[in-house]
């Protein structure tokens, strides 16, 4: 039987759900808590609406932009993921090579299956890395040296992980790395033997980036959420921003920004981007969604630094709608975890290509061309009734 078209993202996270086993579908797809935040990324950017315009030339559209001084193809950026490679045997590398092809960024994160020298290793240009700031400053600096090794164009620094937001569903589901597997765990996985044996294939199954480090190797790999509650740092500070701004020479980037004081803090650290985000719903929840916020921190920093927008974007009316509301550039990460647990590497491809046609349509009937001309102006707002 063949497969059905897919259409949209919401094809790409029903296939993902049917070839990935459910604990590690439920640890990309679920939320914290009640889910409030993570239900209001997605409720809050439907409820914005579009501005039709017609009688306007737009023969000569482009969702080329540029994100951090780099030019891309469409202003969105793989957002780091934890555990990519677990969705998808060699995922972190698979979806970094996509990003490349495709002429987007690829960010890597510090809780990668595959490491920094193992991706850099698989792609022919340099890619971001995630930093999360550890209790041992050492070892966070031997990161930041690698980072700058693989010749990272970037590095971004989470702020909203000192402490982890409950998963109840990660905690049910016994997941760990490798994984721990329940009794229902496994026979669900009995289900899915094209990720049981692309996994006996690939090229890592621990945390990648954590390696030889003493605290992880001893003993084999403890649950995630353990791993996490042990060793990230709740005395994490703004001058701790300043400090790794001091290790890292290049573009520096804060992701976690919700409030406009934060985001003037952020600035005054000395990044050079920050990205609004509630962690997709992953962390407080009942904050607000990533999407409420952006308006509020984009007047806050204006041009002294660039603002991408993360969490709950699916589509390019979404991407469109960030951008509307201040945004720079925007992040993907459930998104083309989707793709990537439905159909590895041209998965990612997939979620790229089906956001880059429905921006591209949506520019056409809102009377845009290009993405920097894309603003406030292209919603549509009870007062438009009046708009002239």
């Amino acid at each position: 039987m063949s497969m059905m078209p897919i259409t949209c993202n919401e094809d790409l996270r029903q296939l993902a759900k049917k070839r990935a086993p459910r604990a590690i579908f439920e640890y990309v797809d679920r939320g914290s808590y009640d889910e409030l935040t993570l239900a209001a990324n997605a409720g809050e950017l439907r409820r914005l609406r579009l501005r039709q315009r017609v009688m306007i030339d737009v023969s000569a559209r482009s969702t080329a932009a540029t994100m951090l001084g780099e030019a891309v193809t469409l202003p969105v950026a793989l957002a780091p993921t934890g555990l990519t490679g677990i969705m998808h045997p060699d995922g972190e590398l698979l979806a970094a090579q996509a990003a490349e092809e495709f002429g987007v960024p690829f960010a890597l994160s510090t809780m990668s299956i595959l490491s920094i020298e193992q991706v850099r290793a698989g792609t022919g240009k340099p890619f971001w890395f995630q930093l999360y700031l550890m209790r041992d400053r050492g070892f966070a600096a031997e990161l930041i040296a690698r980072a700058r090794a693989a010749q990272c164009s970037a590095l971004i620094l989470t702020a909203d992980l000192q402490v982890q937001g409950q998963r109840h569903r990660d905690i049910k589901n016994g997941l760990s790395v490798p994984p721990r597997l329940t009794l229902a765990g496994l026979l669900d996985v009995l289900t899915k033997p094209r990720w049981a044996l692309g996994m006996a294939r690939a090229q890592g199954r621990g945390f990648g980036n954590l390696a030889g480090y003493a605290p992880a190797g001893k003993g084999g790999l403890s649950t995630l959420s353990h791993w996490i509650a042990s060793q990230f740092d709740a005395t994490l500070n703004w001058r701790d921003v300043a400090w790794v701004r001091n290790q890292w020479p290049d573009k520096l980037i804060v992701k976690g920004i919700l409030d406009a004081e934060d985001a003037r803090l952020a600035v005054e650290a000395g990044a050079d981007a920050i990205v609004v985000s509630n962690h997709g719903g992953r962390q407080l929840d009942s904050a607000p969604a990533a999407i409420s916020a952006l308006p509020a921190v984009a007047a806050a920093v204006g041009a002294r630094t660039e603002v991408i927008f993360d969490s709950g974007i699916r589509s390019g009316q979404d991407v469109m709608k960030a951008l509307a509301l201040g945004a720079h550039g925007t992040m993907i990460g459930k998104a083309f975890l989707y793709g990537l647990g439905a159909l590895g590497k041209p998965g990612v491809t997939k979620a790229l290509a089906l956001i880059r046609s429905e921006l591209d349509v949506s520019m056409a009937l809102t009377g845009v061309n290009r993405i920097e001309e894309i603003d406030d102006r292209v919603l549509w707002l009870p007062t438009d009734c009046q708009r002239t």
